[in-house]
């Protein structure tokens, strides 16, 4: 029987794409989406909600009953937001950390029980290039994302003892519609923000409507989960996303900072 993979937010995206490939290389997949009736899916797509502690621990009841195991989760599910932070209702900040940041780490917490006494298991958090730094009008999104970065390093070195693993994949830019789900700030007329966070907000369209094949992101998690021993972090994206990163371990912050605003045009 080949091993048993739970993706979060499978129904569309990079998550569908994973699914659908690691489901022809013979896994047992498992995918998840708040509304999955009448969805279109090869694998089967699973009710969840993943700020919800009831809906979470139920899935991975579902999941064990049905196959006796969950060898590799990925958590997949996320959302976008952008706006000027001054100008973000406090309630949508939270609102993104609890899917982006909360909502992994409940369904880790769920899953570990189990994976545990399987005395195995790997787990996968896709987080994104932008944690690696905070950019304009996307610093809620860079932070979320950063977060689950940062606390994938702390659980993989409290759960290695049970044979456990976790890693990060940070996606760049994907052909996907993630941009129709983000949440948006709305441009104000007379707001001081409104021509720089118009700006950037095309630009950040035009990057995601021009991206990469989510099925290069498959790829990267189908052989991370034949890999025995994964690494820490994974980037997945352009050469200059990639690149970026190591500009801002390299560069001093305020030159790193200057090209950012270049790039922005700011």
């Amino acid at each position: 029987m080949g091993k048993v993979v739970l993706i979060t937010g499978g129904s569309s995206g990079i998550g569908k794409a994973m699914g659908n490939y690691l489901h022809n290389k013979g896994f047992i997949v498992y995918g998840t989406s708040r509304n999955p009736k009448n969805i279109a899916s090869v694998f089967p797509l699973l009710t969840l909600d993943v700020r919800n502690l009831t809906s979470v621990n139920e899935l991975i009841k579902i999941v064990v009953e049905k196959s006796g195991r969950i060898d590799v989760l990925i958590n997949n599910a996320g959302v976008g937001i952008t706006g000027p932070i001054e100008e973000t209702p406090i309630e949508e900040i939270k609102s993104n950390f609890e899917t982006n940041f909360f909502g992994p780490i409940s369904i880790i917490k769920a899953v570990l029980p189990q994976m545990r006494k399987q005395n195995s298991g790997l787990i996968i958090n896709i987080t994104s290039i932008a944690g690696y730094m905070g950019l304009p009008y996307r610093g809620i999104y860079s932070a979320s994302k950063g977060a689950l970065e940062l606390i994938t390093e702390s659980l993989r070195m409290e759960v290695k003892q049970f044979g456990i693993q976790i890693t990060n994949i940070a996606p760049g830019d994907f052909a996907t519609n993630i941009a129709s789900g983000r949440y948006h700030s709305p441009l104000i007329d007379n707001s001081p923000y409104k021509k720089s966070y118009q700006n950037t907000l095309k630009m950040i369209d035009k990057q995601v409507d021009s991206g990469l094949d989510p099925n290069i992101m498959a790829q990267a998690v189908y052989e991370i989960i034949q890999n025995p021993n994964p690494k820490i972090h994974y980037k997945v994206g352009f050469f200059i996303q990639k690149f970026s990163i190591i500009l801002k371990r390299i560069l001093p912050d305020k030159v790193y900072e200057k090209m950012l605003m270049n790039h922005y045009k700011l």
